[in-house]
């Protein structure tokens, strides 16, 4: 069910801790769904932890100062009209990996990052969580996948 929330939900939403200690909350795009982004299915088929979220931002963005301060974040996936949602809390980390840069790459996002994958402005976070929480329908739930090792 997690799974298939991840993969369906458009869009994610990031919440991070500002500045001023006040969680900050923004949508991203879900790489996880296929219907929006289908050449990046096999890349999260691989990952070596089912869970893992990626996202892409700008460096300049103001999550990006909130993340260099203060890396525990929550991530919410949700079908409304399904009544499914998901949580995943953890530690997010901003990679620097350009093999990982350019598979995620679609060439649309040049009106965002004008220099492509390798632009100075293009991001790539990471997050493994540790803690994974969700509804389906009148049902919660609660997943601890423990501390990172």
């Amino acid at each position: 069910m997690c799974l298939r929330v991840l993969n369906d939900a458009w869009p994610a939403y990031l919440t991070t801790v500002g500045e001023r200690g006040y969680p900050q909350t923004r949508a991203m795009f879900n790489l996880r769904n296929k219907r929006y982004f289908p050449k990046l299915e096999s890349l999260f088929l691989r990952l070596e932890k089912e869970f893992t979220t990626i996202f892409t931002t700008n460096t300049s963005s103001t999550k990006i100062d909130d993340i260099k301060k203060h890396s525990k974040v929550s991530v919410y996936y949700c079908v409304p009209d399904e009544s499914r949602g998901v949580m995943l809390s953890g530690d997010i980390e901003i990679v620097d990996d350009v093999k990982l840069k350019k598979a995620l790459w679609h060439d649309e996002w040049e009106r965002y990052y004008p220099e492509g994958y390798n632009d100075p402005d293009h991001t790539v976070l990471r997050l493994e969580p540790i803690l994974i929480r969700g509804w389906n329908q009148t049902h919660t739930f609660r997943l601890n996948l423990g501390e990172k090792e």
